[in-house]
């Protein structure tokens, strides 16, 4: 069920039928947030991030009518998104590589800004971590979402999201130097 600070009232939509356009609108602006962390999990780049939230939210709200009222929101936008995520992976793996590197070279530019040291040692980590672990640890650790949940986005069952969850920590703590005894406040 959707988090009761979203503006979207499920329950409402459930008992009517009906989904007010307006009230749906506002509980998908309201995890426009969520979803770009997510999305930047699996793209690595903030660029590819924006552009997934867009084509997420682009064909939400084109299909907005198969919305189930009463159903979770939260969870129909991540599957969306992520589904689109691999969609696009299967095409990027038929594109031509830029083996020698040099076109791709001319094209970037510095960043503006450099991130600190904490912050690049935990995305060098994340991306250490097998692609299921670090996707199952950025929906329930950095998006908030229930293991039930993530388990339903992600296509398993509870028990395999947790155990993902439990490995991708575990490995990130001994990536990071972190005694898991310590018991970060961040950590479920």
């Amino acid at each position: 069920m959707l988090s009761s600070a979203l503006p979207f009232d499920a329950m409402a939509a459930s008992r009517s039928g009906v989904i007010d356009v307006d009230d749906w609108r506002s509980g998908v602006i309201a995890l426009a947030p969520s979803l770009r962390a997510f999305a930047y999990s699996l793209s690595r780049d903030a660029s590819d991030a924006d552009d997934l939230v867009q084509e997420t939210l682009t064909k939400a709200w084109a299909h907005r009518a198969k919305f189930q009222p009463g159903s979770n929101l939260r969870a129909w936008l991540f599957t969306i998104l992520r589904n689109s995520w691999y969609s696009a992976a299967g095409k990027r793996r038929r594109e031509v590589a830029d083996e020698d590197g040099h076109h791709a070279a001319g094209l970037s530019s510095p960043a503006a800004q450099l991130p600190s040291l904490e912050l690049k040692e935990l995305q060098d980590a994340l991306d250490q971590l097998p692609a299921e672990h670090r996707e199952a640890i950025v929906m329930v650790g950095a998006a908030g979402l229930s293991y039930e949940e993530a388990a339903e986005i992600a296509g398993c069952a509870l028990g395999t999201i947790k155990s993902r969850v439990n490995r991708a920590r575990n490995r990130l703590a001994e990536l990071l130097d972190i005694d898991r005894g310590d018991h970060h406040p961040d950590w479920r």
